[in-house]
């Protein structure tokens, strides 16, 4: 068995960002016409007027400032909202590995590895663009890796479960090195017509190299000190898109082909599964909360990061003890946490202990404990 780092983390961001007050703007235009053009339904009772957003409701239901996209002037076109992404050639890159490309460019040269240095490739993510061949198996063409791809999808927990994926990988020798990436066009499935959700997403692609600790050369290393998953099952927050909508002519197009969640629910439920796994897992690891330095939480509403962390600590955390991104990148589901991670590793001094943590549907977490060598 060896031991195992995460060497490098990369990021891509998107070169377009949406303000909540440019996405009310948008979503309170498509709602006054669709109560003017249904005005008298609503004026006979047989349909309610559907109700405005603002951007003071969506920052203190979320936390959420602005978000990235790959595609601006579709979302905020009132007619139509939804991002423009053309379809390419078979031939060309698809947009996820494109993505992906980009942050594992970094991640490797953080890392000190080149392509050559890779041995599998997992691309873990809460939408794939299709059903195959495997997006990861792309993104190692593109690369120029050698080896093994596959893709996984555990929702917002993905990276996590990949982390996992891949650092079993290293550990058993069945490789030196696993990139694991997380492309996600949060955009492409959110209902940008429901006012509880509209504001909930973004875009963006983030990076991670495992590999074994001995060969390891780069100097932001991690040591992997333990990983634990759970998952249990919860219609709560679901997506129900897939191949066999063609074969169900009725359900086409309807509300849950796209993301729908009960956002109390979800809140009521999760909070306390998390920080109860957390718990446990640094248990295990004979590790007290209170060394822990660093929480790199799951990016998807401040008021869950807050609880979280409080039933962990006992209090507040403060701003460098579990960083926030969502207020920029908006919810990029299994990328949140890796970009928390990306972005506020650096000042760590050696010996420091963190906790990469994620979770969502499924439901699903993942608890990932590192230390800083």
């Amino acid at each position: 068995m060896h031991k195992v780092v995460i060497s490098g983390t990369g990021l891509y961001t998107p070169p377009f960002s949406i303000s909540n007050d440019e996405l009310v703007e948008s979503f309170n235009s498509y709602v006054r016409s669709h109560n003017e053009q249904h005005a008298e339904a609503i004026a006979n009772g047989e349909m309610e007027p559907l109700a405005e957003s603002s951007s003071a409701f969506i920052e203190k239901a979320s936390g959420i400032k602005s978000r990235f996209v790959v595609d601006k002037e579709g979302i905020l076109d009132p007619q139509r909202m939804v991002p423009r992404i053309p379809e390419r050639s078979n031939d060309d890159w698809g947009i996820l590995c494109e993505m992906a490309v980009h942050a594992a460019k970094e991640a490797l040269q953080r890392a000190g590895r080149t392509a050559a240095d890779i041995d599998g490739v997992i691309v873990a993510c809460s939408n794939l663009q299709r059903a195959y061949p495997a997006v990861a198996i792309e993104v190692q063409a593109a690369l120029g890796i050698q080896g093994f791809g596959f893709d996984m999808n555990v929702a917002c927990s993905s990276a996590t479960f990949g982390i996992q994926a891949a650092v079993n990988s290293v550990q058993l020798g069945q490789a030196r090195a696993i990139l694991m990436v997380n492309p996600e066009i949060c955009t492409g499935h959110l209902n940008f017509r429901d006012r509880d959700s509209h504001f909930i997403f973004g875009d963006a692609a983030t990076a991670v190299i495992v590999e074994r600790a001995d060969q390891a050369t780069s100097a932001h290393q991690f040591e992997v000190v333990s990983t634990k998953l759970l998952t249990q099952f919860s219609n709560n927050i679901r997506n129900n898109f897939g191949f066999l909508n063609r074969a169900a002519e009725e359900g086409i197009g309807t509300r849950d082909k796209l993301f729908v969640q009960e956002g109390r629910k979800v809140f009521k439920d999760v909070c306390p599964m998390v920080a109860e796994l957390i718990g446990e897992h640094l248990g295990q690891n004979d590790i007290p909360v209170s060394d822990v330095k660093r929480f790199w939480l799951h990016q998807a509403n401040l008021n869950m990061n807050l609880l979280i962390t409080r039933k962990l600590i006992g209090r507040d955390a403060e701003a460098h003890e579990a960083p926030v991104i969502l207020d920029t990148y908006a919810n990029t589901s299994s990328a949140g946490s890796v970009i928390a991670f990306h972005k506020y590793q650096d000042d760590l001094a050696a010996g420091s202990i963190g906790v990469l943590s994620s979770f969502g549907a499924g439901y699903s977490i993942g608890s990932v404990i590192l230390r800083k060598l």
